[in-house]
């Protein structure tokens, strides 16, 4: 095993930098959830207009299954600038395997509510692009809601093509938010970001969020805080849809396993 990366992906010269471990092949930050809270904070702050947004992503066993099983996805990945790790049992494997641990998982669904607190605070905008339109309606009702105070720029379901996805890069463009919460799934946000953060010069942080605005609207509910901790999440996730993961789990799981063993230090 190998030494921790001591430099962090390239994020700009005046945010703290921290250091990466390699899991299953993909480049993890070490870094806790308000850590990593406060860094997508300041890179909304720090990014100057002109420039493509910074590109925070997250990574689990799944992805790490699809990264190594398909070398397009995982270039994709390989350009983010921060790839938190949104799984516990990367956690436990850091532990492990590798000579720096991470701290803690830092889960999308989570890190939604604290940078949504330090927006509130500091008066960032969001922007929410991705779900259904009846899912995204409901997941921003809700966050209106909890955090009455938070801007909300704009949002939009994630069911775009053509010249109606032109227009709409142009509307988000235009209205400059800090940070883009990107909810398309692996791997449509990454290929997403590939092609259009380019014409997304005024927005300070694109993350990719996968199913959290699913979350937001209550359509899928938490599991219980001992089995996240347990690293089990996965598992309760499968039991609310069985129809659309268990195959799913069932071929990536080995993939992920073995990826992590053979592919981190």
């Amino acid at each position: 095993m190998g030494g921790a990366k001591q430099d962090a992906a390239p994020i700009g010269e005046s945010l703290p930098a921290f250091p990466t471990v390699m899991l299953g092949g993909l480049p993890i930050t070490v870094i806790d959830r308000q850590g990593a809270a406060l860094l997508m904070m300041a890179a909304a702050r720090e990014h100057l207009a002109g420039n493509r947004p910074y590109y925070f992503t997250s990574a689990n066993g799944d992805v790490i299954a699809q990264a190594r099983a398909n070398a397009e996805i995982s270039t994709l990945f390989g350009t983010a600038d921060q790839i938190f790790a949104d799984g516990q049992p990367l956690v436990f494997a850091s532990r492990l395997l590798c000579s720096a641990h991470l701290p803690e998982r830092v889960a999308t669904t989570d890190l939604f509510h604290d940078v949504a607190r330090l927006a509130e605070q500091q008066g960032a905008t969001f922007y929410l692009l991705g779900a259904t339109e009846a899912e995204n309606n409901k997941a921003v009702a809700g966050i209106r809601a909890r955090y009455p105070r938070l801007r909300i720029a704009g949002h939009c379901h994630g069911y775009l093509s053509g010249e109606a996805l032109e227009n709409k890069l142009d509307e988000i463009n235009a209205l400059a938010p800090n940070i883009l919460w990107l909810g398309l799934g692996v791997p449509r946000e990454q290929i997403f970001v590939r092609d259009f953060a380019s014409r997304l010069s005024n927005v300070g942080v694109i993350k990719t969020s996968g199913g959290l605005f699913d979350h937001l609207a209550g359509k899928v509910p938490r599991a219980p805080l001992w089995i996240q901790k347990a690293g089990f999440e996965w598992l309760w996730r499968m039991a609310m849809e069985p129809r659309r993961l268990f195959w799913r789990y069932f071929t990536t799981s080995p993939q992920a396993i073995y990826a992590i063993l053979r592919y981190s230090r």
